[in-house]
């Protein structure tokens, strides 16, 4: 009979005979339906797995180097894929470490019972599925019984002190939730979800990734949904709108197992979202078609991960030699039969709807397809493992003994030989070493896969890299659907662009605000913005400081032409003057306006002009220190000789209505020695300061410091604060209120007496410019063009009282000089009696005046004086109207 019946003894399992017995745990079967406990035939996951584990005990059993003279037996079970039944399956391999006791039990005879002897297993091969693991290794560890899994990667299994005669072939997941987080990493991407099938491998897989991306920082997890067991209708299209509720995290790291990974696939098919889920699976896909069948498209780009493995090629010709008749070890090899070839295999065959009958004569490869399971390599590794573990006990404790000796014939201590296997290094079935950690946790070796199809329309996985404790992707290799080469995105913001800087969401590092380094603030770092030192200004980009231009007033600059402009006219005017003065000397004019007083007036008005071409030039030390000088030297000049003018007018008339007798210190060279006196006090307050402060430049940044950096200027400028400019003029300005008051005292005095209402007429002016002169310059001591402003207000103030003391005093007698030559000539010479009379006379009739009619006595008077007056009164009041529209015109411009 070629289908092979299993003893009934033995129908749910495999028994190979032999030494030393290792147990096996494969799902050979699915998960039941409605209370049944196993469910279909797994062809891959449970056939190739469990005669991976037969064929390395054959070959182990031929090797004359390992284990020498002792041969491997098994005892294999199914685990249905469930963690309750296994449990219950796993009772048999410690049947042998439990003492029964059959005092009570007698036979019909009265005999006592006789009890089969079961078979003592000293290590167990499995489980597949970590909840299995974890459920027999709780068992497995109060008997001392090692195991060693080729399949369960769940991160609590690392638990020395729960599992501790747990090892496993495979990395645990924690290494795949490490590879799974720099390829995240790796590809940009910081705002992601999780999902996970509900159970250990799952929800273990999403909380070792969660830690992980804790413990690094930089990626935030959006959401954690999980997959229930047994999932009502709409579940997964549930799922679907939930992970859209985030939207920005594309990214979906997945721990689910290939149904689950199926059907979200299929829901977001359903959902219309082909192309926005970037899926990013674990080993559970890795490279499984199961999973992406019918739904290419929307699992396209998915990058997956799988342990390092290779096929083994000796397993692929030992499994497609299989036949019935070669391979009755294996209980459920029939019904693989059947299922693989799609036939019936008498009237005991698992298959009655089938339409054919099986022959016998099937080849696997020929007449069905056949693609290595991905876990043979390492069931294979866990059974050679466990040999060479056995391998290194036997030398060591029965060293020279041929087969067993009675230390491991009698008892194998589990937890000695669990020492063995922790020191196990050999090169594995993939040529890769099999090593153990001090958990018993395999070293992560991955590859790393991506879901592409082609440009014939073709899908299939492609390796893009590895992961052995650090990630090696090749970007490059990577194909996504859009067809762009760049990098889609997963983020929960936008990066900041330079100059801003990021806003954290509270308790959502991964997202954040953008927020503008404003003002003078520059980007420091990532989260912060300082501001830039007092002289420099943000760059172009606001991720540095850059110093702030310095700037000066320009020669070419509107601001300098106008006053330079004035002065030169003035310079010029001035010169002319001076020179038609050197030239009529000794001319009646010259000499009756005082000569000496005269050039010193001038001197003071053409300092005035000068000082205009001090306060342009480019600052330095030494044209800081000839401002200092000359800046209040000039006025100082002028109204120093105008008071002593007026002062001696005063003094001569006051003295005549007294006595006859000239006052003291009336003569030129009194006139000069008083006037100098009077220019000394403001050169010895220039040398004192001089002394205390000594000149020196300032960059002033705060002057044009403007709300916008780009239109912020450091003005160059001499240390000389408004307060020392005041102080610097002060001086000069009380001479000049000094002169004014004489002015107005001897106003009375007829013009032909030295000028006195000419001076008069010159200080009403001159108080006009300088008090329209100081609001101006303080009322713009706030403006960005402050500098501007205040020199060029200063420059032609200084030139406007120039202008006016020129033009009051000395244009007249060069009009007479120049064009009335007749006029310049001696007139009769009067004693300082006749004039002192003639003087108070003019002082009598004019309070008189206002009795006669017309004025007549002044008419008189003035014929007595030999002069008229009509010419210079009507010049005066042009003079008047020229220096309004001056003022004016300063107003206007500030």
């Amino acid at each position: 009979d070629i289908y092979p019946q299993a003893a009934p003894e033995y129908a749910h399992s495999i028994r190979l005979d032999g030494d030393i017995i290792l147990g096996g745990l494969f799902p050979v079967h699915s998960r039941g339906d409605r209370g049944t406990p196993c469910g279909e035939l797994k062809k891959e996951k449970g056939i190739h797995r469990l005669e991976a584990m037969m064929f390395a005990i054959d070959l182990i059993n031929k090797d004359p180097e390992l284990l020498p003279n002792i041969t491997l037996g098994a005892r294999i079970l199914d685990t249905c894929s469930r963690d309750t039944y296994a449990l219950e399956q796993s009772l048999t391999f410690v049947q042998a470490l439990i003492e029964k006791d059959g005092s009570d039990v007698r036979c019909a005879n009265g005999d006592p019972p006789i009890f089969t002897k079961p078979d003592k297993i000293v290590g167990v091969i499995g489980a597949a599925a970590s909840s299995v693991s974890i459920m027999v290794a709780n068992i497995l560890r109060l008997f001392k019984i090692p195991q060693i899994s080729y399949a369960s990667t769940a991160p609590e299994l690392s638990d020395n002190t729960r599992y501790d005669f747990f090892s496993r072939v495979v990395p645990p997941d924690s290494y795949q939730a490490q590879a799974m987080m720099d390829i995240v990493t790796a590809m940009e991407w910081n705002y992601v979800s999780t999902l996970a099938s509900e159970g250990n491998y799952g929800e273990s897989g999403v909380e070792a990734f969660v830690q992980i991306s804790r413990e690094t920082g930089g990626v935030c997890i959006a959401q954690s949904l999980k997959i229930p067991r047994e999932p009502k209708p709409g579940e997964f299209d549930k799922i679907i709108r939930r992970l859209l509720e985030t939207s920005n995290a594309r990214a979906i790291i997945m721990f689910a197992n290939e149904d689950d990974i199926r059907r979200v696939l299929d829901a977001a098919k359903r959902n219309n979202q082909t192309g926005h889920f970037l899926w990013v699976g674990s080993d559970s896909w890795g490279s499984k078609i199961s999973p992406v069948i019918g739904q290419e498209r929307v699992a396209e780009g998915a990058i997956t991960i799988l342990p390092k493995r290779a096929s083994v090629d000796a397993f692929d010709r030992y499994f497609r030699s299989r036949s019935l008749s070669n391979n009755r070890r294996n209980v459920w090899f029939a019904e693989f039969w059947e299922e693989n070839f799609n036939c019936k295999l008498g009237m005991h065959g698992k298959r009655p709807g089938s339409p054919k009958k099986c022959t016998g004569l099937e080849k696997v490869g020929r007449d069905s397809s056949y693609e290595q399971e991905g876990k043979v390599q390492f069931v294979m590794d866990a059974v050679y493992a466990m040999a060479h573990a056995l391998h290194r006990m036997h030398r060591e404790l029965c060293y020279g003994y041929p087969g067993l000796c009675p230390r491991m014939a009698n008892n194998i201590d589990g937890k000695e030989l669990l020492s063995y296997i922790r020191a196990v290094n050999f090169n594995g079935s993939a040529g890769t070493p099999v090593v153990f950690n001090e958990n018993g946790d395999a070293p992560g070796r991955y590859d790393i896969f991506q879901y592409q199809i082609t440009n014939r329309s073709t899908a299939e996985y492609r390796v893009i890299g590895s992961w052995t404790n650090k990630l090696h992707l090749k970007v490059e290799a990577m194909h996504w659907r859009t067809g762009d080469p760049s990098l889609p995105a997963s983020v929960c913001s936008i990066p900041c662009r330079a100059g801003e800087r990021k806003k954290v969401v509270k308790g959502v590092p991964c997202c954040w605000h953008c927020e503008r380094c404003e003002g003078y603030h520059y980007q420091a770092s990532e989260f912060t913005c300082e501001l830039c030192p007092y002289e420099m200004r943000p760059d172009t980009n606001r991720t540095g400081c850059v110093p702030i231009p310095i700037i000066k007033l320009e020669w070419h600059s509107p601001w300098a032409i106008i006053p330079v402009f004035i002065s030169m006219l003035g310079i010029i005017a001035t010169s002319f003057v001076i020179v038609t003065f050197v030239r009529y000397n000794d001319t009646p004019i010259v000499r009756a306006s005082g000569r000496e007083m005269s050039y010193v007036l001038l001197t003071g008005i053409f300092l005035c002009y000068a000082i205009t071409f001090l306060m342009i030039a480019a600052p330095d030390v030494g044209v800081c220190s000839l401002r200092r000088i000359f800046l209040g030297l000039g006025m100082c000049f002028s109204y120093a000789a105008l008071l002593t003018k007026t002062n001696r007018i005063h003094r001569i008339f006051e003295q005549g209505k007294k006595s006859v007798t000239a006052p003291r210190f009336i003569s030129p060279a009194s006139q000069l020695v008083i006037t100098f006196s009077l220019i000394s006090v403001q050169l010895l307050g220039v040398f004192v300061w001089f002394a205390v402060d000594p000149p020196h430049t300032v960059v002033d940044y705060g002057e044009q410091r403007t709300q916008d950096p780009s239109a912020a200027r450091g003005v160059l400028k001499c240390d000389i604060s408004d307060l020392s400019l005041i102080c610097s003029l002060g001086y000069s300005i009380l001479l000049m209120v000094t002169c004014t008051v004489y002015a107005i005292k001897t106003r009375g005095v007829p013009e032909t007496f030295n000028e006195a209402k000419p001076i008069g007429f010159t200080m009403y002016t001159t108080c006009i410019i300088w008090l329209a002169f100081i609001p101006i310059f303080f009322g713009t001591s706030q403006s960005a063009e402050r500098m501007y402003i205040q020199t060029t207000t200063l420059t032609i103030s200084l030139s406007l009282s120039a202008s006016v003391s020129l033009g009051m005093l000395y244009m007249p007698k060069v009009y007479i000089i120049l064009f009335h030559p007749e006029q310049n000539v001696p007139k009769r010479k009067r004693s300082f009696k006749a004039i002192v009379t003639a003087a108070t006379m003019s002082g009598k009739l004019t309070q008189k005046g206002g009795d006669r009619p017309n004025g007549e006595v002044k008419t008189e008077l003035c014929e007595s004086m030999e002069t008229n007056s009509e010419p210079y009164t009507t010049y005066t009041c042009a003079v008047y109207l020229c220096m309004y529209a001056c003022i004016v015109c300063m107003y206007i411009s500030s």
